[in-house]
């Protein structure tokens, strides 16, 4: 065990996760109500508004960049989704590839998503993808060893240069 003195001994500060661990869960779903404009905090991480989906910032990002891509209607399974909802989704998963290669330059990307609770999914009846930009040796001993990630960017300076990105791409 190191002391608190020891000079190999470092803090790591995450203080945006403070927030999310003193927080009272109000057990609401954060992915509904995004289709229109409101005062929530999640506001300012919304990328992109379509007529049945949505894009957001994940507001807990397992890397800079990290974009999540949801229907507006709260929907536990694929098969619930209609086509215009399937196509939106998918089309914005695709813009989101290309311009987080663009803004960010990643060496590749984890897409997807996962299907109940048993399946890792943190909103369980909300179904959502993400999308995860990811560099060569990004992967540290920080996730194994110390449960943390370590992200390089500010969140809110994340979110304005993707959505500025996000406007710009053609």
């Amino acid at each position: 065990m190191h002391s608190m003195e020891d000079s190999n001994n470092r803090n790591l500060w995450a203080p945006w996760r403070i927030e999310f661990i003193r927080s009272e869960k109000s057990g609401l779903c954060f992915l509904c109500g995004k289709d229109r404009d409101s005062s929530s905090s999640d506001e300012e991480l919304i990328v992109a508004r379509g007529k049945s989906a949505f894009v957001i910032l994940n507001r807990y990002p397992y890397n800079s960049g990290h974009l999540l891509v949801a229907p507006y209607r709260h929907l536990a399974k694929l098969s619930s989704l209609n086509e215009a909802e399937m196509s939106e989704i998918f089309a914005f998963l695709a813009r989101s590839e290309a311009v987080l290669e663009a803004l960010m330059r990643p060496d590749g990307f984890n897409a997807g998503l996962n299907l109940g609770a048993a399946a890792g999914a943190g909103v369980k009846d909300h179904i959502h993808f993400h999308m995860v930009p990811r560099w060569s040796g990004d992967t540290n001993f920080m996730p194994v060893i110390a449960d943390s990630r370590v992200v390089p960017e500010a969140l809110l300076k994340t979110a304005e240069l993707v959505k500025r990105a996000w406007k710009e791409f053609k």
